[in-house]
């Protein structure tokens, strides 16, 4: 992955040949032309969450139509961060009951979420060229 710094707040991420835009907003100093680094951040557990959804019912042969994830966070603002992280799984009425603790179960093995539970080693160096 290769990080770029471009005009006024925008930095971009480059890997595998896609490009993933991000600015700041307005707000910040921005041109709030695309997400900032941490809604990305954000959107990647509940979107995680949601192929592990999609995948459970791909497997058992369950409509995904009209199941949708919704995330709210809640934040601290003693340390200015989001100390909690709610994603709720919005099943239709004709969902299989006794697949409702199973799906929860089935977002809980997001690969984010176990990233967050045991954090990697995040090293910073630098170097000329």
């Amino acid at each position: 992955m290769t990080i770029s710094l471009e005009d006024g707040k925008k930095v971009n991420a480059t890997y595998n040949d896609m490009l993933i835009k991000t600015d700041q907003s307005v707000m910040s100093g921005g041109e709030g032309s695309a997400p900032e680094p941490f809604t990305l951040f954000l959107a990647s557990i509940g979107t995680c969450a949601g192929i592990y959804v999609k995948l459970f019912c791909d497997q058992r042969g369950i409509s995904t139509k009209g199941i949708s994830l919704v995330q709210s966070m809640k934040y601290n603002p003693g340390n200015k961060l989001t100390d909690k992280i709610i994603i709720e799984i919005q099943l239709p009425a004709d969902f299989p009951e006794k697949y409702r603790d199973a799906v929860i179960r089935a977002a809980d093995q997001c690969t984010v979420k176990r990233h967050l539970a045991d954090p990697p080693i995040i090293e910073v160096n630098t170097t000329r060229f």
